[in-house]
C-alpha cells in the first residue's frame, strides 16, 4: 500500500466540496482526462464516474466506484486502471488550525499489478498521487474563500 499526505490551508468542508463532486474527478486525478458520464448520487457507495484515462487519441474508457463514504471524512474508491486491474483508493481528511491534512491511501486490488512487488509500484505511485493531492489542494484552496493560496 501506498500512502502520501498533503496539508492544504483550505477547510476540510473545502476539500469535500471537490471530493464529492464527480465533475471534477478529471481535473485532480493524473491520468484521467475526461468525465463521460456519474451514474448513481455520487459520492453514494455504488456510485460510478465513467472517465477516460489517456491523452487523445489514446484514451481507454474505465469507471471509478464509491466503496465506502463518510461524508466529509472519507472516501474509499474502487478505481479501474484496465488492462492493470483495479485499485482501491481512500483519501481521509483530518481538520487542523490551519486547514485540512490529506490522506490518500492506495493498493492494487486486482489484475496483473498485484505481482508487481512494492518496490517497483510504489515510487511511481507515490509521485503521481502526490500531484493528484496538489491539484485537489490547489482546486480547494480556489473554492475556499479563507484559504491561503500560494502565489504563483
Amino acid at each position: 500500500m501506498t500512502t502520501n499526505t498533503h496539508h492544504t490551508s483550505a477547510s476540510v468542508d473545502a476539500v469535500w466540496a471537490v471530493l464529492a463532486d464527480p465533475w471534477s474527478y478529471a481535473s485532480w486525478v493524473v491520468g484521467a482526462s475526461r468525465i463521460r458520464t456519474v451514474e448513481g448520487e455520487w459520492p453514494k457507495v455504488d456510485a460510478k464516474i465513467h472517465h477516460s484515462v489517456g491523452a487523445w487519441p489514446i484514451l481507454l474508457n474505465d469507471e471509478t466506484s464509491v466503496a465506502d463514504c463518510e461524508p466529509g471524512r472519507r472516501l474509499v474508491l474502487r478505481a479501474a486502471a484496465r488492462p492493470f486491474g483495479v485499485a482501491q483508493v481512500e483519501l481521509e481528511l483530518q481538520p487542523d488550525p490551519a486547514g485540512c491534512l490529506i490522506t490518500m491511501r492506495e493498493a492494487p486490488v486486482s489484475g496483473p499489478a498485484t505481482m508487481l512487488p512494492a518496490a517497483v509500484q510504489e515510487p511511481a505511485l507515490k509521485r503521481r498521487n502526490s500531484e493528484s493531492l496538489l491539484r485537489l489542494a490547489l482546486i480547494a484552496e480556489g473554492r475556499d474563500p479563507n484559504a491561503q493560496t500560494p502565489s504563483p
